[in-house]
């Protein structure tokens, strides 16, 4: 577990740093093989390669376990407590109710559409599969072509690799479950 946690912080913060492995390697001075080791999760880094790295990417050898100290088998969200992700122009609102569960396969995630709120003019596609309920409102969903409207209580589960697009239908908020498998590397 640790492992796979300091290997997806690495990657997250070098390429949210725009740097390649290369470039981290100049950096830091640990090998572009061992640093590609370390973001698949088949080492566990020592600390002295673990210090030199986060000294390359300007953090503290803290950030890198923190999240392993934080991460549980059980997570407990409470209504309205959920960990914010995301705020899009006052548009969009998402919370991630599964955020802290260790090696998580899937994401759940409590979205607030407001009105005239969409996902965007071109269709959406990545791997994995994609569960959408509709908690309170109504939304548009497009996929392959195919429009389905949803209202509170309905939902639609589909394969995330289809062209997919949705908007909000109402004229104020809509409330959306989303469960999104595999789990995607959220960066905060």
């Amino acid at each position: 577990m640790i492992k796979t946690l300091i290997g997806k912080k690495l990657k997250t913060t070098r390429l949210g740093k725009g740097l390649t492995i290369q470039g981290l390697t100049n950096l830091s001075g640990v090998s572009a093989n061992m640093i590609s080791r370390i973001e698949r999760g088949l080492t566990v880094p020592s600390v002295k390669i673990l210090m030199k790295l986060a000294s390359a990417l300007g953090m503290s050898i803290g950030y890198f376990v923190e999240e392993a100290e934080k991460s549980s088998t059980v997570i407990l969200t409470r209504k309205g407590q959920g960990e914010p992700l995301f705020f899009y122009k006052d548009k969009q609102q998402i919370s991630s109710l599964t955020q802290g569960l260790q090696d998580p396969s899937f994401t759940v995630l409590h979205d607030t559409l407001e009105k005239n709120c969409n996902s965007g003019d071109a269709p959406m596609v990545h791997t994995g599969e994609e569960f959408v309920m509709v908690l309170k409102g109504r939304l548009e969903f497009i996929i392959q072509d195919e429009k389905y409207i949803l209202e509170s209580g309905d939902s639609l589960s589909f394969k995330a690799s289809l062209p997919h697009l949705w908007r909000n239908l109402e004229n104020g908020p809509t409330e959306v479950l989303w469960v999104v498998s595999p789990a995607p590397n959220i960066a905060q």
